[in-house]
């Protein structure tokens, strides 16, 4: 097997790293052939806060990885998320260059530097730009306006950036377990490839990742992402919070969490009781508390990651306008009765994110957990021209991350 054929997603999650390896098959079609995870460590809000503990976890996981399929990884696509990600709208706007005004890539790729010019920030580096619609002259929501005459050409797109000083750390960690990274990729841009349909993109659908420590939303219309966000909020804050109302260890409220709690309490009695000893022998025997009380203090905050959703939504005034709905996908979108609070928040149709191909050999992958490892692979499979060479999507990434693989390859001795 040719290790070209072979593409690997790596998705960092503040509480699993998790992995998932596709080969290219000689058709053309992907076939995955496997799947790790790890709890993970050194990870806060999908950032780097130890690169010690992060490096050993993700090299847990590659092994694992490695075990299973008999291959070795030597090249990663890699998921980037976190509450340091901003997103920005911007504009750029310049004369189509050729005398017979018929606009080229290249006037394109001119606009969209010029709208990228015009974000920078102290501290942070472009991931992407992302055309939203074009204008040429009084034409306008072009979405190619490649081959059109025209003199003017405006770009409206959305420029996505990441911390600088966390590109770096993120490139250190994978860099030191001795693996090349082919590209770095938003989480949630990798999601939307393994759940949302072509359709669903044209028609309008917001796509809500509910992981651990943050929530990542990313709305499409037309075939565009039209906006994205990641909010300081997730499915881990609902486990600190059964934690302080039950007064019990947060590795007992997790289990809880996952056993009981749901995200409408009304049909819950008031009188059902469940012990907590049988979760931990740390728990006094006789440590009752109220399923009513669980499923209150999960409601208060899934209602709180939704309100705070459908604001990003009413800020691009999409708020109930979307025709395919919001589709939920993350750990977090698995909580009972998760899809009919939506609704009542969103006044939408809300469905459970699952990658839109099924019948995976392995079982893992139809899980929503797994959607944003499986969707770097396919996003690779998509968007990355396979060649010798590393990062050759974006420039500002690319020199940063080139840098850094140049110094670790000085470091290890050459064979």
């Amino acid at each position: 097997m040719n290790n070209k054929d072979i593409i690997t997603g790596l998705d960092i999650g503040t509480s699993t790293i998790r992995i998932v390896m596709a080969q290219r098959l000689p058709e053309g079609r992907l076939k995955v052939i496997g799947a790790a995870d790890s709890p993970a460590q050194g990870i806060s809000r999908g950032s780097i806060s130890s690169i010690e503990d992060a490096v050993s976890c993700i090299s847990e996981t590659i092994e694992k990885c490695e075990r299973m399929t008999g291959i070795n990884i030597d090249k990663m696509v890699v998921g980037m998320s976190g509450t340091h990600i901003k997103t920005v709208n911007s504009k750029g706007v310049v004369a189509v260059a050729k005398a017979n005004e018929q606009v080229e890539d290249s006037d394109i790729e001119r606009a969209l530097e010029v709208a990228e010019s015009t974000t920078t920030m102290p501290n942070y580096e472009v991931l992407y730009v992302l055309p939203i619609s074009y204008s040429l002259d009084d034409q306008k929501g072009l979405k190619e306006p490649q081959g059109m005459s025209g003199v003017r050409l405006e770009v409206e797109a959305q420029v996505v950036m990441a911390l600088s000083s966390q590109i770096k750390n993120l490139t250190k960690c994978i860099y030191r377990t001795g693996v090349d990274i082919e590209d770095i990729v938003f989480s949630v841009l990798a999601t939307a490839e393994a759940v949302l349909t072509a359709k669903q993109k044209e028609l309008g659908v917001a796509l809500v990742n509910i992981g651990s420590a943050t929530t990542s939303v990313l709305v499409f219309e037309e075939g565009n992402v039209l906006h994205s966000a990641v909010l300081p909020v997730g499915s881990g804050h609902i486990t600190n919070d059964l934690a302080i109302g039950l007064k019990t260890s947060v590795d007992t409220a997790e289990a809880v969490k996952l056993d009981h709690a749901q995200a409408i309490s009304e049909s819950v009695s008031k009188r059902d009781e469940i012990d907590l000893n049988k979760y931990s022998e740390d728990e006094k025997k006789g440590s009752y508390v109220y399923k009513k009380d669980i499923a209150e203090i999960s409601e208060a905050r899934m209602e709180e990651i939704f309100s705070l959703v459908n604001e990003e939504l009413k800020k691009i005034e999409k708020d109930g306008k979307l025709p395919s709905g919001v589709v939920l996908t993350g750990a977090g979108s698995k909580m009972l009765l998760a899809i009919d609070l939506a609704k009542e928040v969103f006044e939408l149709p809300v469905f459970l994110g699952t990658p839109a191909e099924t019948g995976f050999p392995i079982d893992k992958l139809n899980d929503p957990e797994y959607t944003t490892a499986l969707g770097l692979v396919l996003w690779a499979d998509r968007n990355l021209e396979y060649r010798d060479g590393f990062l050759s999507s974006f420039s500002s990434v690319g020199q940063t991350t080139d840098k850094m693989r140049k110094w670790f390859k000085g470091l290890w001795p050459s064979s």
